[in-house]
């Protein structure tokens, strides 16, 4: 075959697509676990950005709010489920609401709320459009019994992401490209995390965009951050006296630097505290000296940094 026949065989100036990495869909979801699905679209109109916030590398936070803080603090639950009493959680409760007061933030605490109260909660939260256009950020820690990807109201459990859903950019105009942070703790399986011995030494190691453009799109996942106590699969530890291990780092490390190192500075700094300060001790010898390390999902496109309001 000549060479001239050969390139009627190309596919000539083809101009390259993106394409996904998975079979096609069918176009179906799954609504979650046994709750109605909340939207929460408020007010009239697109959010307004500036491209000089838009462009930034840190997010604004210069509202007039800092945002709403919610913590669901589930202690005891229906008997039909099993679950033990949550002894310890109120210290939690209260040392994250001093944490949020502290940051600036308007704080709401629910103690023991069924599933679709959870749901409801935070699906008026997300629809408080007047609020959220005026506020940096929006703020949740849940505190309950879980499994992996799902927690516990006091009659049922459900979906982390059911809870999420409200908050994306398609149903939450007033947050869109404001940080939406989420602490959750909660176990996310069954498994115990023994740790592997570490012997220490004293050596020391060693877009460029069209600016002129005004309409911009934001992926709606984006602006998430989700830090769970412990990875998935695994046990997340409490004491009875003082509360969890994640939270009391969690609290520990924002009373020293909220005002001073970005978000996910800070969550590296809980996620070391837990992992080298803490180890289990209980009257069973098949759960003493367990461990745990938190998992920080995050889909921030900006840097976090709480700057102290005026």
């Amino acid at each position: 075959m000549s060479e001239q026949g050969e390139k009627s065989n190309d596919v000539v100036d083809a101009q390259p697509t993106d394409t996904t990495d998975a079979k096609p869909m069918s176009g179906s979801s799954s609504a979650g676990i046994g709750v109605p699905k909340f939207q929460a679209v408020g007010g009239d109109g697109e959010p307004v950005i500036s491209a000089e916030d838009f462009f930034a590398d840190e997010y604004k936070m210069d509202y007039p709010h800092r945002g709403k803080a919610i913590i669901i603090n589930n202690r005891t639950f229906d008997r039909q489920l099993g679950l033990g009493e949550r002894t310890g959680t109120d210290q939690d409760a209260a040392a994250l609401n001093m944490r949020f007061m502290e940051m600036g933030f308007d704080v709401d605490i629910y103690h023991n709320l069924v599933v679709r109260d959870m749901a409801i909660v935070l699906g008026k939260a997300a629809g408080d459009d007047s609020y959220n256009r005026s506020s940096d950020c929006f703020a949740c820690a849940i505190l309950s019994h879980g499994e992996e990807g799902i927690v516990f109201g006091t009659d049922a459990k459900i979906e982390v992401k059911v809870l999420l859903e409200p908050f994306k950019g398609n149903n939450c105009k007033g947050l869109l490209g404001k940080p939406k942070l989420f602490f959750i703790q909660a176990c996310q399986g069954m498994q115990f995390d023994s740790g592997v011995g570490v012997n220490t030494s004293d050596a020391k190691g060693q877009m460029e965009m069209e600016r002129e453009i005004t309409v911009y799109k934001i992926p709606s996942e984006a602006d998430f951050l989700i830090a769970y106590s412990v990875v998935p699969g695994y046990y997340s530890w409490r004491n009875s006296a003082n509360g969890s291990w994640f939270v009391q780092a969690l609290s520990d490390v924002l009373a020293k630097h909220w005002h001073d190192m970005d978000l996910l500075t800070i969550m590296t700094r809980v996620n070391k505290k837990v992992a080298y300060e803490f180890e289990s001790k209980t009257g069973k010898e098949f759960m003493n000296q367990k461990k745990q390390i938190p998992c920080i999902t995050s889909m921030l496109t900006k840097e976090v940094l709480f700057k102290p309001k005026k």
